[in-house]
């Protein structure tokens, strides 16, 4: 009696988890990455998590970290914009002071600089490209700037010197500034510490063109043709962009001269439900805060008139709203995570099997085209700074999903957690970091 014949099915049935594409020789075999963004100058005051950049680079290694992840800033390092003085002496502010007291931001995750210092950022990158070479620690490159970062500094020059690049003209203007800056780590000896380089962070989250948007007369260079700029003057680095949401169910639409597929993978399930409910991302909204809002919010928050908003350009150098900056400063941090915890159930198998299939999605693509595949930032979504939900047993149980997805895989970079970094609250669970490096980087 013959089997009975049930087809062929697609994809295989197990999973590969050989690399999805070759890696330069010198760079490691996997990359356990730490995202330290812009926070390693916008957090660098004294007493702050990158005032010392030995210690913070000491304390990701102890955690098992071999990569860090940060926005280079390369408009304002290499841009050709004018900036070079304020380079060398920035002033930070973070969103600025509050009127009654503090500043904005305060409770808000990655926007909680007091600031109050000026830094030489030119000298802090070379200092933290050489720190890393000291520890066996590579360095991703992207920027921040078109997302938010300008938007720590007290001065408006940096903001308003991107914001006059024409819409149409901003890939090749990174692309020339990132040029400029490798030219500059090269003849540092240094260049063998970079592991890739991204045009830049969530191009699909940031005030930038399509990648592959037309080329005309006033756009002659788009994303594509600014990558291959980039890679014509470096050829021996990985040039690529990154995305926030890649289009899992669609993902031919990526451009595929990508050299790393860097793509981030959220999955928002119970954290998206109690967002829309308390309408935390909006701007504008009349009434706001809601009612369900109102439940949630601390015994001592001020209302939205009495806390008022940061300076206009501020705003508008940054892609989070004011109703967010209001929202998340204000949160009681328990209460928000108990709302999270009592509803979860009904998202758990959701949550957990978008994870799944988005990195797979991303492996299978990055295979397709044979180029190595990172998962740069993830696992659940934005929180306020003193939430723990994704710090406790569920997070670190979704974060460990999608880890183990993708060493299965064959993906080359991972986090352990976007909010896995010396300027988050997890940092201090040391241990379980250090279990999920040792659990990819070991196999």
């Amino acid at each position: 009696m013959s089997e009975r014949y049930l087809g062929t099915p697609v994809m295989p049935t197990e999973p590969n988890s050989a690399l999805t594409g070759p890696v330069p020789p010198h760079l490691p075999e996997r990359l356990g990455v730490c995202l330290w963004d812009f926070s390693w100058y916008t957090r660098a005051g004294a007493g702050e998590p990158y005032a010392d950049i030995e210690h913070a680079m000491a304390e990701t290694v102890a955690r098992g970290y071999n990569a860090v992840r940060i926005c280079a800033a390369p408009l304002l390092l290499a841009g050709g914009l004018g900036l070079d003085a304020l380079a060398e002496a920035l002033p930070i502010e973070g969103l600025g002071a509050a009127p009654g007291g503090g500043f904005y931001g305060q409770r808000t995750r990655w926007y909680d600089s007091p600031g109050g210092y000026t830094i030489d950022v030119r000298a802090r990158f070379f200092s933290l490209l050489e720190t890393a070479r000291k520890h066996d620690v590579v360095v991703i490159l992207a920027s921040w700037e078109y997302q938010q970062s300008t938007a720590f500094a007290a001065d408006p020059s940096w903001f308003e010197a991107i914001d006059q690049v024409p819409l149409n003209r901003r890939h090749e203007v990174l692309a020339d500034a990132f040029g400029r800056l490798l030219d500059d780590i090269r003849a540092a000896g240094l260049i063998e510490s970079i592991a890739f380089t991204e045009l830049h962070n969530e191009v699909d989250f940031s005030i930038l063109p399509p990648v592959d948007a037309p080329e005309d007369a006033d756009a002659p260079v788009n994303g594509i043709a600014a990558m291959a700029k980039l890679r014509a003057r470096h050829p021996d680095q990985l040039i690529t962009v990154s995305y926030g949401k890649p289009p899992h169910l669609a993902m031919h639409r990526v451009a595929p001269e990508l050299e790393v597929a860097q793509f981030h993978v959220y999955s928002y399930g119970v954290l998206d439900a109690l967002q829309r409910r308390i309408d935390i991302r909006s701007e504008g909204t009349e009434g706001f805060p809601n009612a369900e809002l109102r439940a949630l919010l601390r015994s001592d928050a001020p209302s939205v008139a009495e806390y008022g908003r940061p300076a206009e350009w501020k705003l508008k150098a940054t892609v989070i709203t004011d109703q967010m900056i209001y929202g998340y400063d204000w949160i009681d941090a328990q209460a928000w995570d108990a709302w999270l915890e009592q509803h979860y159930g009904a998202h758990h198998e959701v949550m957990q099997r978008e994870i799944e299939s988005r990195v797979i999605a991303i492996a299978e693509w990055a295979r397709w085209r044979s180029v190595p595949a990172v998962v740069g930032e993830g696992w659940i979504g934005y929180t306020p700074r003193d939430g723990n939900f994704e710090e406790g047993p569920i997070g670190r149980a979704l974060a460990e999903h999608g880890i183990r997805t993708a060493l299965d895989n064959g993906v080359w970079g991972v986090v352990a957690c976007s909010n896995a970094a010396p300027h988050h609250p997890l940092w201090s669970d040391i241990a379980w970091q250090q279990r999920m490096n040792t659990l990819f980087l070991e196999g």
